[in-house]
């Protein structure tokens, strides 16, 4: 019997209040008490706690034939503790069904699987511990911070008692292969690997409310068809997406419970599909071939790769000044400490740096506190600052070497306001340098594989439905992919009719890709 996968990401980080630099040294408290309470209490309220209703309804309705997984991240938990402690008796009481399985992963949501090993692992061991503590269960399976992957982080995990991970399935590494198998590491091949299916869990956690979406409205009838046209050769369909889906970022009125309380029952009455947990399908399942990813891949942004945390001058100065402390903060006791050291790991400190001005811009905004990356970055290093001479002084940094702390962090800050100026100047002159380049260019239809939404949406309206029924013919799913979902639904239901009815020839092909060629041509020259 063929398999569905549905996990689900928890995750909120502790986020800094407004830290000037005249704070260094006189203010050692960090933290947006008032906004992090905000944020976590208007989730809770519209996600977490009717989702977990609706799953624990679910379960009793269909025993364990229904199952999901959650990874949920140190940070969540404790600002559950603080916040909101009845989510944790919600997810205890999903726990008590035996149909929920809880992963592993960094208990800080931190980069430290690309940046540390011995960090690595005090973090994951960390994390394990307070899951067992909580929901009496010890994780037998992975998930890295943002489904990070690679062929040496999957072999870390196999040397840390893990015999299966999740990760993204990159269309870049995959290339013809399909996500719905069970893969392993090309280095252990012990460790089992499973990939998400982006193309089926985003049309529930990003286009479910899509109007101009050509197969909106989304219902549990058309997805269940949806997957029943999977090859049925293929094994297991992992549907992996943020909890934040259900409630915040498809609001309640959207439909998207009601969507969700009719999927199960539909999977299990119209689909040869039964609902697994990634350890019953790591116990179940065997590899078909290993996946090789020697450069981290993860599930953010268009690139799938680490650029969202790493990359620009800023966000390299910042992570790489906070790892350098590892050693010392490995030896001090004082608790908060090391508290504060696992929150200025989290990944979206560094998030909010990115710079990517492009087709993921909108993405970078969501539940971000700061104006601009410049201003992310500037205060986070103000922060990291008072942190630096926090470690020394713990440390034991007497005399004349206090002295030379304090002179360092005055130089620090004078080096935090050079970094931001010179980010600032270099990616004004790549997007100059760029729209310079772009000016007189000569395009091709496949320029159209690395357009941003924005662009296509624009392409989509110059173009006649006839022209692109012909150019989409045998071009393959990575063009269709990019154009057919910006199609309104008039146009869309054109467009099948019309590849029904048209017969076409080579040259109909080449006529109409060169058009569109001239068309980008015209448009973003």
């Amino acid at each position: 019997m063929r398999s569905i996968c549905f996990y689900f990401q928890v995750h909120q980080p502790f986020r800094l209040r407004t830290y000037r630099f005249f704070d260094i040294g006189e203010n050692h408290y960090y933290y947006n008490d008032f906004e992090n309470s905000h944020i976590l209490r208007r989730i809770a309220q519209r996600s977490y706690l009717p989702m977990n209703d609706l799953l624990l309804k679910l379960m009793k309705k269909h025993g364990k034939a229904f199952k999901v997984t959650f990874s949920i991240t140190g940070t969540a938990l404790e600002q559950f503790q603080a916040y909101a402690p009845e989510v944790i008796e919600s997810f205890q009481r999903l726990a008590a069904t035996g149909n929920v399985e809880f992963l592993a992963e960094t208990y800080a949501h931190s980069l430290a699987s690309v940046k540390s090993k011995t960090e690595f692992r005090k973090q994951v061991e960390l994390h394990s511990k307070k899951i067992e503590e909580l929901f009496g269960q010890k994780p037998t399976v992975f998930r890295n911070t943002e489904l990070i992957y690679s062929d040496e982080i999957g072999e870390m995990v196999y040397d840390l008692g893990y015999n299966t991970m999740l990760t993204e399935g990159a269309r870049h590494i995959l290339g013809w292969k399909s996500p719905n198998y069970m893969y392993c590491n090309a280095r252990n091949p012990k460790l089992k690997v499973l990939l998400k299916n982006y193309r089926l869990s985003d049309d529930i956690a990003f286009r479910f409310s899509h109007h101009g979406w050509p197969e909106w409205p989304l219902t549990a009838d058309k997805f269940v068809g949806w997957l029943n046209d999977v090859d049925a050769k293929e094994e297991v369909v992992n549907l992996f997406m943020d909890y934040e889906t259900f409630g915040e970022h498809q609001w309640k009125e959207t439909g998207i419970f009601d969507f969700m309380s009719a999927l199960p029952g539909k999977v299990l009455k119209d689909s040869p599909y039964k609902f697994a947990t990634p350890s019953e399908l790591g116990s179940t399942m065997q590899p078909v071939s290993a996946i090789h990813v020697q450069h981290p891949i993860s599930w953010a942004d268009e690139e799938r790769d680490l650029t969202a945390w790493i990359g620009n001058e800023m966000q390299d100065e910042a992570i790489d000044n906070l790892y350098q402390l590892e050693e010392k903060v490995a030896k001090c006791s004082d608790p908060e400490i090391q508290k504060d050291w696992h929150n200025l790991q989290n990944s979206d400190h560094f998030y909010y740096m990115c710079t990517k001005w492009f087709s993921d811009g909108d993405v970078h905004k969501y539940f971000n506190p700061y104006n601009s990356p410049y201003e992310a970055f500037i205060n986070y290093m103000n922060v990291l600052s008072d942190f630096i001479i926090r470690v020394n002084q713990n440390c034991g940094a007497e005399g004349g070497e206090y002295h030379k702390l304090i002179e360092k962090t005055e130089e620090l800050g004078k080096e935090i306001e050079s970094v931001a100026r010179n980010t600032f100047k270099k990616t004004a002159a790549k997007v100059k340098a760029v729209f310079e380049d772009e000016k007189g260019k000569t395009y091709t239809f496949d320029e159209i594989k690395d357009m941003s939404n924005e662009s296509l949406k624009k392409l989509v309206k110059e173009v006649d439905i006839e022209n692109w029924v012909y150019a989409l013919k045998d071009a393959g799913e990575e063009f269709t992919e990019k154009i057919v979902p910006n199609f309104t639904k008039k146009a869309a239901k054109e467009y099948d009719k019309l590849k029904e009815e048209i017969k076409i020839r080579k040259t109909d092909i080449e006529a109409s890709r060169k058009s569109i060629s001239e068309k980008i041509s015209k448009l973003f020259s």
